[in-house]
């Protein structure tokens, strides 16, 4: 990798730049205050995520410049990854209706589609399925989702960066033994400018993410997720496998929580991972036990699909099985007791 000079880079300049919005946000008084539906107990700066955002874009500039990225792949990382931190930077400082954010978010999902192609074909037990038109409206809905599964789950301390950076270091193992060494900076990259950050929010968080940080790594992961189904079927369904602790917990909390006929746009803290939060009396087991999680379980099955020729719906399938169980089990989507 002859751009190696980047990742301690990128590191530091999301690092000091965590640093200065910090102080910032403490000057501001930008503070997240403790509310019955909060999981921290003390007042926070929020809007670090800012730093993750200007680091990354800046980081795929430098490629972009020297042409070791794709620009279509440039584009729409940059501009949808734009979008949707800007809306949540803008949510951050005042409030947006929910609708105006839904209508960012699919503008900013369509962005992507367009520079990507759509979505390409599956290989799907055995048989390749390209749905066309309905294929990239999924697609769609699919990025939307997980950028705001990405902001629901980014509940407590280090849980999202410790999430983003072992789904983008496990991608890159897997690309590096598969050949796929073109698709290795981009989440690399991504990975160091969470990992600066991640050394202000580690469990006690001196600082959290924000809208802003949290859907822009949402959006990104999903948009690295479908470049890399295009150079390879076995690659989307190991983003899939690897992205499993985040994309379980909300959707099967959503469900339960849409089974009652609630309000899901309304905050809540009945997720598994804040129930256990609770249970255990600290943000940091938890964080840890996500990482753990995403190391012991979930990379040596995304591994097997990509090198060992795994299906990867029998991958993602036995992947997600334990996950379910972890969910129930920590009751994601109850009630949460007055």
């Amino acid at each position: 990798m002859t751009h190696w000079w980047l990742v301690p880079c990128v590191i530091l300049m999301s690092l000091l730049m965590t640093a200065v919005l910090r102080r910032y946000a403490l000057a501001k008084s930008m503070l997240d205050i403790p509310n019955a539906r909060s999981s921290h107990v003390v007042p926070t700066p929020r809007g670090g995520g800012v730093a993750i955002v200007l680091a990354f874009l800046a980081s795929i500039a430098v490629l972009g410049y020297s042409a070791r990225i794709d620009s279509a792949a440039l584009i729409a990382l940059a501009g949808s990854g734009g979008i949707v931190a800007l809306i949540g930077f803008m949510d951050d400082h005042g409030h947006i209706a929910a609708r105006w954010r839904l209508l960012g978010h699919f503008g900013a999902a369509a962005w992507a589609l367009f520079w990507l192609g759509g979505f390409p074909a599956v290989d799907v037990a055995g048989y390749s399925v390209d749905l066309g038109w309905l294929g990239a409206i999924l697609a769609a809905f699919y990025l939307v989702w997980l950028l705001n599964l990405y902001n629901f789950m980014d509940g407590i301390d280090g849980i999202a960066s410790v999430e983003a950076i072992c789904a983008c270091l496990g991608i890159c193992l897997i690309c590096w033994g598969a050949g796929f060494e073109q698709l290795i900076l981009p989440p690399l990259l991504l990975a160091m400018a969470v990992a600066g950050f991640l050394f202000w929010n580690f469990p006690p968080a001196r600082i959290f993410m924000g809208d802003a940080g949290s859907g822009f790594l949402g959006i990104v992961l999903g948009v690295l997720s479908l470049q890399a189904a295009w150079a390879s079927t076995q690659l989307f369904w190991c983003w899939l496998i690897l992205l499993g602790v985040f994309i379980v917990d909300a959707t099967y909390t959503l469900l339960r929580r849409l089974a009652r006929g609630e309000k899901v746009y309304e905050a809540h803290r009945s997720h598994a991972y804040q129930f256990a939060s609770r249970r255990h009396g600290k943000h940091l087991p938890v964080t840890l036990a996500v990482a753990a999680l995403n190391l012991f379980w979930l990379l040596p099955i995304a591994a097997c699909v990509m090198l060992l020729g795994l299906d990867g719906v029998v991958g993602l399938i036995i992947a997600y099985i334990p996950l379910v169980v972890l969910a129930a089990r920590y009751q994601a989507g109850a009630l949460e007791k007055r």
